[in-house]
């Protein structure tokens, strides 16, 4: 499989990857997060990766990851299984070569969704003062619309596009496995290297305190783990150890509830018409309000607007 990636560069910026092993172990650890989606097709017992080199410390974090991030996954599949025994990660590669380039990093990058989070961190860090600007994988309706109705400039917007294995595709029409996998740790690799990229300091993201609550009752399956407090912590662990990049990712929203941020979100009036949290009818930037997702935005909302 060959999923491929595409990142904004500033101009200035044109020798900054070249022999550059700090982006080359970004970019190995952004490959290994991708490599979940392919993973899942069949679970595959054993994992050679030949791309890069990750030592015992390292083999654990990543099946950590694998493992609670694909929670969902094992459980809309009826797949029992272990934190040991799910996958053997081999690692069979040899670290980057070239040189440490540390970058001067300042203000924020907001990762935008679409949905009433980003914007209710965005209008928080405006009111702050702070300097942002905005990361957008692969823009939609919502996501651009979110970027215009926030007054971000198009040089202040940064796309990155992200191409799936049409394989994988095709592979889960044929009836190969398929299911949830940690978006959110795609979001923070990828943010990572886009905020080194554009030499600016701070990742918000726009994560609530429920995010670390189980959503299956008596298990610790939580429908995006990588969303949760423990991955953030794990996150800033394995970036100060492996990645080096200068940045810091953290959730401006943790201390808040939904509750809060739908209250505060209410306010926020330039994005009432534009914002979507719909998965089923994100595609075509709809509602479909059939969904739970579009259930949930209605009820949260209801206290505070009609």
């Amino acid at each position: 499989f060959s999923p491929k990636w595409v990142f904004p560069k500033r101009k200035e910026d044109q020798e900054l990857t070249k022999d550059n092993a700090t982006f080359k172990r970004m970019l190995f650890s952004l490959g290994m997060v991708e490599l979940v989606s392919y993973w899942k097709i069949t679970c595959s017992p054993k994992v050679v990766v030949e791309a890069g080199s990750l030592n015992e410390e390292q083999i654990l974090w990543w099946k950590h990851l694998y493992y609670h991030g694909q929670g969902e996954f094992f459980y809309t599949n009826h797949i029992e299984t272990d934190p040991e025994s799910f996958m053997e990660l081999i690692s069979a590669g040899t670290e980057p070569q070239g040189r440490e380039v540390s970058v001067e990093t300042k203000g924020c990058l907001v990762p935008i969704g679409g949905g009433k989070d980003s914007a209710v961190t965005i209008e928080l860090l405006k009111k702050a003062g702070q300097d942002c600007c905005c990361y957008i994988i692969n823009p939609r309706g919502a996501t651009s619309n979110t970027a215009k109705a926030a007054g971000f400039s198009e040089e202040q917007i940064k796309i990155a596009r992200r191409t799936l294995d049409k394989n994988m595709l095709e592979l889960n029409k044929q009836g190969y496995l398929n299911g949830h996998t940690p978006f959110s740790a795609l979001v923070a690799f990828s943010s990572t290297i886009t905020a080194y990229l554009q030499g600016l300091h701070y990742i918000a993201l726009s994560n609530e305190s429920s995010a670390n609550e189980s959503t299956v009752k008596g298990s610790t399956v939580n429908h995006q783990y990588s969303k949760s407090f423990e991955f953030e912590s794990d996150f800033h662990n394995y970036e100060k150890k492996w990645l080096h990049s200068g940045t810091y990712y953290f959730s401006m929203l943790r201390p808040l509830s939904e509750f809060q941020i739908a209250k505060y979100f209410a306010k926020c009036t330039q994005y009432h018409r534009i914002f979507r949290s719909c998965n089923a009818g994100s595609k075509e930037d709809i509602w479909c309000g059939h969904c739970p997702k579009c259930l949930f935005v209605y009820l949260i909302l209801s206290p505070f607007l009609s």
